[in-house]
């Protein structure tokens, strides 16, 4: 299960440092997670202060939507 952020996210991004793949991507106010790098570790969703980081089959399936879809359109968070 791929990890998803909700509206929670402060855009902190001390997930964005213990992902090992890469996989956060930065918008205006909050960060996504793309579905298609990551790699289902959880290191993230531990991470998170806001508890704003869940498994895809515990998401509103309205942030699954909203992560793939921005995670595409987004810059990367490392960059």
């Amino acid at each position: 299960m791929v990890s998803v952020v909700s509206d929670a996210c402060v855009k902190c991004k001390s997930c964005v440092d213990v992902c090992p793949v890469d996989a956060f991507h930065e918008g205006e106010t909050q960060l996504v997670i793309d579905p298609d790098t990551c790699i289902s570790c959880g290191v993230c969703i531990s991470e998170c202060p806001q508890e704003a980081i869940s498994p895809d089959d515990e998401a509103d399936e309205k942030w699954v939507k909203f992560n793939a879809e921005n995670a595409a359109n987004w810059p990367n968070a490392n960059e």
